[in-house]
């Protein structure tokens, strides 16, 4: 064999291995998903949050061309279910739908978590963003945001608000209410969102930051009042309340969803899914998500980690402000 074959041979052999990687990825973007894929859930069944993952989930099984199953693994405030999806495979084939809580509030505020957020997970997306809403008694007299403040400040520490437990979204939101007005109120906790409003239309609360699934039926039927919504603007499924940021500026408190998968997954298969997520903003999918009071919410993996780091900066400051920390 000459010298100049042998030369050309051990470059299409360098040129072969570098491309291998290629080749390689590109075949595990095709051949992804091959069975089918879970998404584990931090909710209870019929809970909004596992509603909202089993639209997803049905419409990413017709894109996909797998079943994609929802795995409802509520407890511990969800660590329960980090816990499983943190030891699961990071091949693409179990996914964790993880909100505030999990990837913002206990990481800013608890100590010692089992799972670290940042090593153990890969953020892909939002999926979907809803307001939660500020109800009051209707007895209390009460008609605007303002009205509320200029109660709490004539009345400090005898409105009492309620929340769905120590360190969730609405304690938190309860108690950014607190700071930003310059008001004291009393936070009392539940084990859940259902036994705070019960107490609220009995009139031992004085009001509740909420989705609004669960607060609508009592709204409607006159036994509660809804003074505003609690995103950065109004929201666009309630056009007609304010936000709460017009009258205190700052307040935010919104409620959103997304995916994560196991750390280290293949790239090829971030991508696709990340794809995959991006085509969920269809009619049929926004017309489901609004009976929840959700909105789709999609971006790239780079915004939804900056945002991620930012909510979790947010609660800590919230936290360290009001004294909140979760042991």
């Amino acid at each position: 064999m000459s010298l100049i074959l042998r030369r050309k041979l051990r470059v299409a052999g360098a040129i072969a291995l570098v491309a291998i990687p290629g080749i390689a990825a590109a075949q595990t973007a095709q051949s992804y998903p091959s069975r089918p894929v879970r998404i584990i859930v931090p909710f209870p069944p019929g809970s909004s949050p596992e509603i909202i993952t089993r639209i997803l989930a049905n419409r990413l099984t017709d894109q996909l061309g797998q079943h994609v199953i929802v795995d409802a693994r509520p407890g511990a405030s969800g660590v329960i279910a980090a816990e499983i999806a943190r030891k699961a495979l990071p091949d693409g084939y179990t996914l964790l739908l993880a909100g505030p809580t999990l990837l913002a509030v206990l990481p800013a505020l608890k100590p010692g978590l089992p799972y670290d957020a940042d090593k153990d997970f890969v953020p892909l997306s939002r999926v979907a963003s809803a307001a939660n809403v500020l109800a009051v008694h209707s007895s209390l007299g009460v008609g605007s945001v303002r009205d509320l403040v200029y109660l709490a400040k004539s009345r400090p520490g005898q409105l009492n608000f309620g929340s769905s437990g120590n360190g969730t979204l609405s304690h938190l939101a309860g108690e950014m209410f607190n700071v930003l007005a310059g008001v004291k109120t009393v936070h009392v906790a539940y084990k859940g969102t259902p036994a705070a409003l019960n107490d609220l239309v009995a009139k031992q609360l004085q009001f509740i930051v909420s989705a609004p699934p669960s607060v609508m039926p009592h709204a409607r039927a006159g036994r509660i009042k809804l003074l505003a919504t609690t995103g950065v603007k109004r929201d666009p499924l309630l056009p007609d309340l304010p936000s709460v940021s017009e009258t205190i500026s700052g307040f935010e408190s919104t409620l959103w969803w997304g995916i994560a998968l196991p750390a280290k997954p293949p790239v090829a298969v971030i991508t696709r899914l990340h794809a995959e997520i991006m085509e969920l903003q269809t009619p049929e999918v926004r017309e489901l998500l609004a009976k929840q009071g959700a909105i789709p919410n999609s971006e790239s993996t780079a915004q939804f980690a900056a945002f991620i780091q930012a909510e979790r900066e947010r609660f800590r400051r919230i936290g360290h402000q009001v004294g909140v920390t979760l042991e």
